[in-house]
């Protein structure tokens, strides 16, 4: 099978979508730390939810551990009946991954996160033996590994120490940051960001999680903006969330500042079609590997991978991406306006809920 680079010169790449917050909400997961123990515990249900990903399109498959590092799992005091480490879980994380990716054409990606040292201020030396605990596993499984991502850094220098240690695994690397308009949690401007992010050898740069479409693809601008004015060629990504939350745009931890956060955000959630118009947009703007965080369900991931699948020069078209409208292709009790693509796309859909406000007060 083609590889990551590969793919990208080819045409753009779809990630897959929200993990932890899904498995929360079908009852396998906790929310909070929101550690992985669930590829332990309950490997059949993140198989399932990986399978439903691959069947939406997506072209990557990403190891389920999302804050497998040995400071996050003892600071989320996880349960578990045997002794749960991090090369335990990254492993297990690394298995499921290939298992489902087998099933389809798909690559994997080995995801490593932010840890607590850093955030403590402890010494680079133990920061950066946290990162290669967390490397360990997917250096071990370096053969059904087929890149790795460093993913939710807040702290541009916490994700150049990451990604120097990374190098170690001699895979491609892909790296992104929780990034806002104002910059990282020390105020780095966006601008100065990219840079950086691609001044590590990343092969593939951008943003994910914490802030909606609309904010993402203003901060994707001023990233791509950056990079040509220094000449820098290094591809965009962008994997947003599935929510709108426009009153958090300007705040560094964007969405976690919400009052409804984590139990309460259905009804921020996006459309299909919203999807749609941002999968486009984020193209058009340079992000050539599309995917999801929090709250990016399997029929978005499918929206982008439809909307994209005419770049995407698939043929025949994997599942999922067949017909491009497929939830319309036998909708013959619709009204004939909305057998059009049309009709979806310049919906203005409404919240079903009289008495909510349009927006909230976050907290400060």
């Amino acid at each position: 099978k083609k590889g990551l680079l590969e793919r990208l010169k080819e045409g753009p790449v779809v990630g897959d979508g929200s993990m932890c917050m899904t498995l929360e909400k079908r009852g396998y997961c906790r929310a909070g730390q929101w550690t992985p123990e669930a590829v332990l515990e309950y490997p059949d249900a993140v198989k399932q939810l990986l399978r439903e990903y691959l069947r939406a399109g997506a072209d990557v498959l990403q190891t389920p551990c999302y804050a497998s590092s040995d400071g996050r799992l003892k600071r989320g005091n996880i349960i578990y009946t045997k002794k749960s480490q991090t090369s335990e879980i990254n492993e297990a994380a690394c298995e499921i991954a290939h298992e489902i990716a087998q099933e389809g054409n798909a690559l994997v990606c080995g995801g490593l996160t932010p840890v607590v040292s850093y955030s403590k201020g402890k010494d680079e030396t133990i920061v950066k033996g946290e990162f290669e605990g967390q490397l360990a596993g997917f250096i071990k499984r370096k053969d059904i590994i087929d890149f790795i991502l460093a993913e939710f850094f807040g702290h541009v220098e916490e994700l150049e120490i990451c990604v120097d240690v990374m190098k170690k695994a001699k895979l491609p690397i892909a790296c992104t940051m929780k990034l806002g308009p104002i910059g990282d949690l020390n105020g780095v401007s966006v601008e100065e960001c990219a840079v950086r992010m691609a001044k590590t050898g990343a092969v593939l740069i951008g943003i994910n999680c914490l802030f909606d479409l609309d904010t993402c693809l203003k901060t994707l601008k001023r990233m791509r903006d950056a990079l040509d004015k220094e000449g820098l060629k290094t591809p965009l990504m962008c994997q947003p969330l599935g929510w709108r939350c426009p009153e958090t745009a300007n705040m560094k931890k964007g969405y976690l500042m919400l009052p409804e956060f984590p139990f309460a955000l259905e009804s921020r959630q996006v459309t299909r079609f919203e999807v749609h118009k941002f999968a486009r947009e984020a193209y058009n703007l340079g992000a050539h590997y599309i995917g999801g965080c929090c709250g990016m369900e399997p029929h978005h991931i499918r929206a982008i991978a439809q909307e994209l699948a005419a770049e995407r020069k698939l043929d025949p078209p994997v599942q999922g991406t067949c017909p491009p409208l497929g939830y319309l292709h036998n909708a013959l009790s619709l009204r004939k306006e909305k057998l059009k693509k049309e009709f979806w796309m310049s919906l203005k859909a409404g919240s079903g809920a009289p008495f909510n406000a349009a927006c909230v007060e976050p907290y400060a």
